[in-house]
């Protein structure tokens, strides 16, 4: 542990230069990323000489325990003791925990994909459903939200939706939502109240500036159509629509909902760029995951990794096994206490193999 402070003591002095030789002022991005690291560096430095003062204490605490024969000042000297070792143990976790550095995707906003599995239109509808719960917790993060695509049935479910949040924090705390969610209600079509069982994919993606990844105009296909809605109907007479496809991997973005065919093609590079982005982090995932695997979940879009129970008013997060009995305040924006758990957990698993 002291090589590693050791080691953000001289990256702290790197810092200090690099901004006292005023260059780096001229690149205000690279100025906020230090700006940023020298924060953290900080806060570890001051943890640790904390943790210094306070062992020190501690010694002359327990010599004076064992060395002072006035009985009062023993029993004071004891009590002192015993709340400095109480202190020396939450600096030593807190030290721990900033030891592993911040995710610099944690900042980011995200690109999420809600998109109907198994369960025809009741998936769709339920696909709807978490688009709203997503909406309202944004709201209440006093995050913005933005739709990006949108293909809707004539139920009012949505097959497909694509959507940005930005915002304070945002990837760090939607980041494990990425999985398969599971729903098990009775749908409104059901005569007999019998309960069914659909479910729908959801993909988050840390949405990357264009500097963040180079994709070459040649590796492109872009083609422009007219835009259609439900049932197949057409929904504009120019060919505002435009779908890109990157030659190299395949993927093809589709947007429309806009009536330009300039902010069309805006939003299709923006999430072309966050589904690039996320291909080469799963290759770096999959390098690491050959020694170890996330208890808390890969993030794969096949994992089931909760449960929406609407019978029973119950959601269960299957990776850290935690089950709340409150659905209907979950599905209105009360999400907090999952997303929160779910970090302890991938903290926790971090701590275990640092």
């Amino acid at each position: 542990m002291l090589d590693r402070l050791n080691t953000v003591t001289q990256r702290l002095a790197e810092i200090d230069a690099l901004i006292d030789e005023g260059s780096v002022l001229r690149d205000q991005k690279k100025y906020k990323e230090l700006m940023k690291e020298r924060a953290y560096c900080v806060r570890l430095q001051e943890a640790y000489q904390e943790y210094l003062s306070t062992e020190s204490q501690l010694v002359q605490a327990r010599e004076m325990v064992e060395t002072e024969s006035d009985p009062e000042l023993k029993k004071m000297a004891h009590e002192e003791a015993r709340i400095l070792e109480a202190r020396l143990n939450e600096l030593q976790e807190k030290i721990t925990e900033l030891l592993i550095p911040p995710d610099p995707l944690n900042d980011k906003g995200i690109i999420m994909e809600i998109r109907a599995g198994t369960g025809g239109d009741e998936a769709a509808l339920f696909a709807a459903d978490l688009f709203r719960m997503y909406g309202r917790y944004a709201d209440k993060k006093g995050w913005k939200l933005e739709v990006m695509s949108a293909s809707e049935t004539e139920l009012g479910g949505y097959k497909e939706i694509i959507f940005s949040v930005s915002g304070e924090g945002v990837y760090g705390l939607l980041r494990y939502e990425s999985g398969v969610h599971r729903v098990q209600r009775v749908p409104d079509t059901e005569a007999s109240g019998r309960v069914h069982t659909s479910a729908v994919t959801v993909t988050v993606l840390p949405e990357v500036e264009e500097t963040e990844i180079e994709i070459k105009q040649e590796d492109l296909r872009i083609d422009v159509m007219r835009a259609g809605g439900p049932g197949g109907q057409c929904v504009n007479t120019t060919d505002s629509a435009v779908r890109i496809t990157h030659l190299p991997t395949g993927i093809t973005v589709h947007c429309q909902d806009e009536k330009s065919q300039i902010k069309n093609k805006a939003k299709a590079m923006r999430i072309l760029r966050s589904r690039l982005f996320e291909l080469e982090e799963e290759k770096k995932q999959a390098e690491r995951a050959e020694t170890r695997k996330n208890q808390i979940g890969t993030g794969d879009r096949s994992e089931r990794i909760r449960t929406y129970n609407f019978p029973q008013n119950r959601v269960t997060d299957h990776r850290i096994d935690l089950t709340l009995y409150k659905l209907d305040l979950f599905m209105l924006g009360d999400i907090e206490e999952v997303l929160t758990a779910l970090a302890i957990k991938h903290k926790e698993e971090a701590l275990k193999a640092s």
